[in-house]
């Protein structure tokens, strides 16, 4: 599966951020902070995103950074 970033047109879609933490753990996390966890792969990081943002594949952004897991309720910033 190829992540893109998705199209500034549509900016009612919530992005959900998938990525490495410093423990190389992988991250998902919606860009509000409405959901997210920690899994032991990219492929279940990728399973959950698209579970929860309805199977919207175009608004997934892989970081190619590190990204930790934010449960404090603040947003998110690529």
């Amino acid at each position: 599966m190829k992540l893109v970033e998705p199209p500034s047109c549509n900016s009612a879609s919530t992005i959900t951020f998938i990525g490495r933490n410093s423990r190389g753990n992988w991250v998902a996390q919606e860009q509000h902070g409405l959901y997210g966890g920690l899994f032991v792969n990219r492929a279940q990081a990728l399973k959950f995103a698209l579970f929860e943002n309805g199977h919207h594949p175009e608004t997934i952004v892989e970081l190619p950074r590190e990204i930790e897991l934010d449960i404090s309720g603040r947003n998110l910033t690529a």
